[in-house]
């Protein structure tokens, strides 16, 4: 009797993307008893968690075949090959690759090459036609752009994406068509650099080129969101669309990583702290109820107490509400891991810890200024919904799963806004 596979996934919302894609893929070329892990390596952290997790899954499953295959993959395959857990090794490329499944499933008893990783620098492509988006009943997710072309000091990232690329508009306006017609109600967009979108496209588009797109030839979208976004690449249309475009949902999340300049220019960014507290200031005076989600790294070498209080401070300068705090660890493979000057681990988790702090105050306070406003609740569950800023509301008497409801905050529990 066949075993359908089994998908654990690690890291972020292209990776979960991803997998629903090699779900597809895996179905159609009639694999089973196998195990696969979708890693990732933002953080060496990340890298021991996909390890353990293999390890795991080894025990629990001791007669399928496990199969790694993700970020942390594709840059390091040979130690994940070392692993006596594991059966098979497969690049980013390579997961996504119809070809990869069909020779798994014709060659199960494991006489496929255990290692199937090639140079990710050299994939021009993406695989955003493989399905139409995943999400819950109430939200979709769309790939748009994969890879990335710059090269951050901390991040190893492009090493496990390749180089950006972007799905064609023609093909993402077809995917969300289809998705507005299956009955999603808000559609996200993806990318591991969502604002290069259009680079190496005929005519070299911009992602406000996209947004506009969308929201013009697909009236029936309620709701489009934009992940990740590097603030100083926004362009103009992306500029007018959050001026002009309700649709278009008030909530940003920004690739900051560092509120003081000095630090900011150890990281290779290409932004300052001002470019930051503009960008924001600009985009509220656009969209009055603009909130801000942020990416921030606490404890880069040579961070200095004056330098990480530059990150606090930019926390209230921008207004930022949601933040995602990273406390830096080094990776082996980029410039950062070389500087020598290192924070102590003991600081690095205090100063993260600030931070989170700091962002539960802001979380509290935009909580705070919600009650008594009518919101357009996308409700994600039957009890539970989110408003256009993406705030959970708590409803007390259930909602159609799914559906927009207009609803009035009444009040604040914990992390989550009540309404009727």
């Amino acid at each position: 009797m066949s075993t359908p596979p089994k998908f654990t996934t690690l890291g972020c919302r292209l990776n979960a993307y991803e997998t629903e894609a090699m779900k597809a893929l895996a179905d159609q070329a009639g694999v089973d008893n196998a195990v696969v892990v979708n890693t990732c390596a933002v953080t060496q952290e990340a890298v021991r968690k996909a390890r353990q997790e293999i390890r795991r899954l080894r025990r629990e499953n001791p007669d399928a075949r496990l199969i790694v295959t993700g970020c942390a993959a594709q840059i390091d395959p040979d130690s994940f090959a070392a692993m006596g857990e594991v059966d098979a090794v497969i690049g980013n490329s390579e997961k996504m690759a119809p070809e990869t499944w069909s020779g798994m499933a014709a060659d199960f008893i494991g006489e496929t090459e255990k290692v199937q990783v090639n140079d990710i620098m050299s994939v021009t492509d993406t695989a955003g036609h493989l399905i139409d988006g995943f999400g819950t009943r109430s939200r979709a997710y769309v790939q748009v752009q994969n890879g990335c072309d710059h090269r951050c000091t901390f991040c190893i990232i492009p090493y496990g994406r390749g180089n950006s690329r972007s799905v064609p508009a023609g093909v993402v306006i077809d995917q969300i068509t289809r998705l507005v017609g299956q009955g999603y109600n808000e559609v996200v967009l993806t990318g591991v650099d969502l604002t290069s979108w259009g680079a190496d496209l005929p005519g070299t588009p911009r992602l406000g080129d996209l947004v506009m797109r969308i929201l013009r030839l697909i009236p029936d979208l309620p709701r489009l969101r934009i992940s990740s976004i590097d603030s100083i690449e926004a362009d103009e249309n992306l500029m007018l669309a959050i001026a002009t475009e309700p649709r278009l949902m008030p909530h940003l999340h920004l690739s900051l990583q560092h509120g003081d300049d000095l630090i900011l220019k150890r990281m290779k960014r290409r932004h300052l702290r001002d470019d930051a507290i503009a960008f924001c200031e600009e985009a509220r005076k656009l969209r009055p109820d603009m909130t801000f989600g942020a990416d921030i790294i606490a404890g880069f070498p040579t961070e200095s107490d004056e330098h990480f209080e530059n990150s606090l401070k930019l926390v209230e300068e921008c207004d930022l509400t949601w933040l995602h705090v990273f406390p830096y660890s080094a990776r082996p493979g980029t410039p950062a891991a070389k500087i020598p000057s290192r924070v102590n681990g003991t600081v690095i988790k205090e100063r993260a810890a600030a931070l989170r702090a700091r962002g539960v105050e802001q979380v509290q306070k935009h909580l705070a200024a919600q009650t008594g406003v009518l919101h357009d609740v996308l409700m994600e569950a039957p009890d539970m919904g989110r408003t256009e800023q993406f705030a959970q509301v708590r409803f007390q008497s259930p909602q159609q799963e799914g559906a927009i409801v207009k609803a009035q905050i009444t009040g604040i529990e914990g992390t989550q806004l009540v309404a009727q």
